[in-house]
């Protein structure tokens, strides 16, 4: 369970992040919809995981995304830096948080099942 220190600079990465990737990094690999899910800060406060989900409009746009913002790495730890009030700056670790796109892809299937089974129901020739 972690610590309040281990959440009040977890919301700070967060919020820091998002504000680089939206406002601070110009790099034109950059497309679609990005947002920070979740932040893991590790016990020692040395090192976060940073999850990020990505809407982009193809799998080669997303990818290309987060190459982007894992090249940027080192531009978003000083930011973040910047804003931390803490001796060590954590070491950033981005990962690609799926969760968001399974979500929706799961909500397609039922709105789809769903159109199915009331054009099945309305249906007068069964």
């Amino acid at each position: 369970m972690p610590t309040r220190r281990q959440e009040k600079v977890a919301r700070v990465i967060r919020e820091v992040v998002s504000d680089v990737v939206a406002n601070h990094l110009n790099d034109p690999r950059i497309t679609g919809f990005v947002s920070v899910t979740r932040v893991e800060v590790a016990a020692d406060l040395r090192n976060a995981d940073v999850y990020l989900s990505i809407l982009a409009s193809d799998d080669s746009a997303r990818s290309r995304t987060f190459a982007a913002i894992t090249h940027a790495r080192s531009r978003i730890q000083s930011f973040l830096a910047e804003a931390l009030e803490s001796k060590f700056c954590p070491v950033l670790r981005f990962q690609e948080d799926t969760q968001f796109r399974k979500t929706l892809e799961v909500m397609k299937l039922i709105d789809q099942v769903a159109s199915e089974r009331q054009s099945k129901d309305t249906d007068p020739q069964e």
